[in-house]
């Protein structure tokens, strides 16, 4: 009977001790992979490092590893609507998002610059102060002073083309992209002019 006691107490001893165990890291991405996914597939649309390429699509580089996680996930569930993003993004594993993810943020933000010198002052006063009469926050308060965001949940917009960021408010605003709520109340609240502006104005930041 000792002898049966001594097993299980021992073997209760090492279900606990493996149960206490700290869950294993994800791997590190591997950049050169991402670099690879990134030539075969991106670059068509995002170029090699994901700078400054149509207007119409996102600049990638520099953005948080975090965040583009996240879309390209919400991308292959179909969280996110989009016909050519779905596409790219479904057969793409986890380690392949990662590895992907990391290259872009690795690489250097080049600077943009805001086109409109007529609603400079708007934007402006947009992103650093809402629009107070009707609840807008400011932009600020999650992108940063300098457009910078904090990963996983708010990208780095300063930089970011203003016609992609317009694209993307009106796309919230007119429930055509539900990825973020809180994104979706605050472009409701805005006008086509507000939008146009700070989308402009973000361009510039750095």
């Amino acid at each position: 009977m000792k002898t049966v006691a001594t097993f299980l107490s021992s073997l209760l001893l090492v279900t606990l001790a493996q149960a206490n165990e700290p869950a294993a890291a994800p791997a590190k991405p591997d950049l050169a992979k991402g670099g690879t996914i990134s030539s075969q597939v991106c670059s068509a649309c995002h170029t090699a490092d994901g700078s400054r390429g149509s207007p119409a699509n996102p600049i990638l580089a520099g953005q948080h590893a975090e965040y583009l996680v996240k879309q390209l996930t919400e991308f292959k569930a179909g969280k996110r609507k989009n016909a050519i993003m779905s596409g790219m993004a479904a057969p793409l594993s986890e380690e392949d998002m990662r590895n992907v993810a990391a290259f872009y943020a690795s690489k250097t933000v080049k600077p943009g610059f805001a086109k409109s010198k007529d609603t400079v002052a708007l934007g402006e006063k947009i992103y650093r102060g809402g629009i107070a009469e009707r609840n807008v926050p400011a932009c600020a308060a999650c992108h940063g002073p300098t457009g910078a965001g904090i990963p996983a949940q708010y990208p780095r917009i300063g930089g970011q083309h203003g016609d992609y960021v317009e694209a993307q408010m009106n796309a919230f605003r007119a429930g055509q992209r539900a990825n973020s709520a809180q994104m979706v109340g605050v472009a409701a609240k805005m006008n086509d002019k507000e939008i146009k502006a700070v989308s402009d104005y973000v361009a510039g930041l750095r």
